[in-house]
């Protein structure tokens, strides 16, 4: 298990919440955090805001706060 702060877990609980398990286990937001490269996992987050192509800001501001979240202290 990949040890993470309180903050981390809460921010991938979220996305997880809104995306699904399934996302997640083959995201590679998934993979940078598996390799503790906790530093590009905010960006990661910042991919998921589509919608049928468009960005839907709605999910941009959901992954912005995950990502925020994933970067805090």
């Amino acid at each position: 298990s990949i040890p993470l702060k309180d903050c981390q877990f809460d921010a991938l609980v979220s996305f997880t919440f809104n995306l699904g398990t399934g996302v997640l286990q083959r995201s590679s937001l998934r993979q940078k955090v598996n390799r503790m490269e906790h530093d590009l996992v905010p960006h990661e987050f910042l991919r998921w805001v589509f919608a049928k192509g468009k960005v839907v800001p709605g999910l941009l501001r959901r992954r912005k706060a995950e990502a925020l979240l994933y970067g805090s202290r």
